[in-house]
């Protein structure tokens, strides 16, 4: 049996920061508000009239890089992303090019939040079918370009990041070993970005209005985040046999603190065992797990069980179960 693993990271932050009071100057919040409400005390703001794709480029060269492999011997690469450069073309043929992975398919997928549980799913598939032997999967968001920087209840909560991983074949009983995936489109009214497609071009009446950045109804999609992210991550355990002193880790979404408190008290898991790091970098949608994971890398240790959970806009959510494949302090 052919199973896909993890077999390396890279991961990439801009370097400046936006702290709490930094944003007191520019809207009506305090440090204190966004605190007890979220948790989050600063985030990256990608600045020089850059795009996503150089997040993804500096991410994906730190994980050839660390791996030492040949980016020719890519198959594939897959980008999870809101906040491509371009709606055509798809931003992971940009990656692809300037990275050096001339010969890799290369695609985009779009399940907001939830998008690096999708996206490990979907490469993994590549593997397990027998007919590709390494795929990158790129995960992250500039959130801060599709931020209204007018609304004191959305924008202390984004900022920018990218995670990438390979994918490779094992016969070992390790790696991404179990997924569940779920959607609910009526989430539709409490958290989009209204202009831009299809239903709503470009015009000047959307661009006055704000309407090309997020909009959200925060205590709508707070209770139904909670609900979903906590019992997700309960079903994929329960599922696979995992009691709470088996699993090591959880790598929860970073959306808010409260909603990973829920999760990790479902679980019965200790806060000790739960990736956090939204005080530092705030929500970057589908780069908030795989930023965990690429801080954590080497305290991970193979054979780790590792739980992660998200939930976004659309609604998407979803669990992936990880047997971790590899030493993270040996990469």
């Amino acid at each position: 049996m052919i199973n896909a693993v993890i077999t390396g990271i890279g991961g990439y932050v801009p370097e400046d920061r936006l702290t709490n009071e930094d944003l007191s100057k520019i809207v009506d919040t305090t440090d204190e508000w966004i605190m007890s409400r979220v948790g989050i005390k600063e985030r990256r703001v990608l600045k020089g009239g850059k795009a996503f794709s150089y997040l993804a480029v500096q991410a994906v060269n730190e994980l050839i890089a660390k791996t030492g492999i040949d980016p020719e011997s890519v198959d594939g690469l897959i980008c999870a992303t809101s906040t491509g450069d371009y709606h055509i073309p798809p931003v992971s043929t940009l990656i692809a090019y300037q990275t050096g992975c001339k010969k890799a398919f290369a695609y985009d997928m779009l399940a907001a939040c939830s998008g690096f549980v999708y996206l490990l799913e979907t490469a993994a598939n590549f593997i397990r079918s027998g007919r590709y032997k390494r795929i990158i999967a790129v995960a992250g968001d500039m959130m801060t370009s599709i931020t209204n920087y007018t609304d004191r209840t959305t924008c202390p909560l984004f900022g920018d990041s990218c995670g990438a991983v390979l994918i490779e074949p094992t016969e070992e009983k390790i790696g991404i070993m179990d997924s569940i995936m779920r959607a609910d489109g009526g989430g539709l009214s409490v958290l989009h970005m209204k202009a831009g497609g299809s239903a709503y071009p470009p015009s000047y009446e959307t661009i006055d209005n704000h309407e090309h950045t997020v909009y959200q109804e925060g205590k709508a999609v707070f209770k139904r985040a909670v609900v979903e992210m906590a019992d997700v991550a309960q079903e994929i355990a329960a599922r696979n046999g995992l009691k709470k002193e088996d699993i090591d880790w959880i790598v929860p979404h970073q959306a808010n603190m409260r909603i990973i408190d829920a999760a990790a008290h479902r679980l019965e898991v200790p806060i000790e065992k739960v990736m956090v790091n939204i005080q530092k970098y705030g929500n970057t949608s589908a780069g908030s797990i795989p930023l965990c994971l690429w801080e954590w890398e080497p305290k991970l240790k193979k054979g780790d069980n590792i739980i992660l959970a998200a939930f976004g806009a659309g609604f998407t959510w979803g669990a992936t179960y990880l047997k971790w494949g590899y030493d993270g302090s040996h990469p």
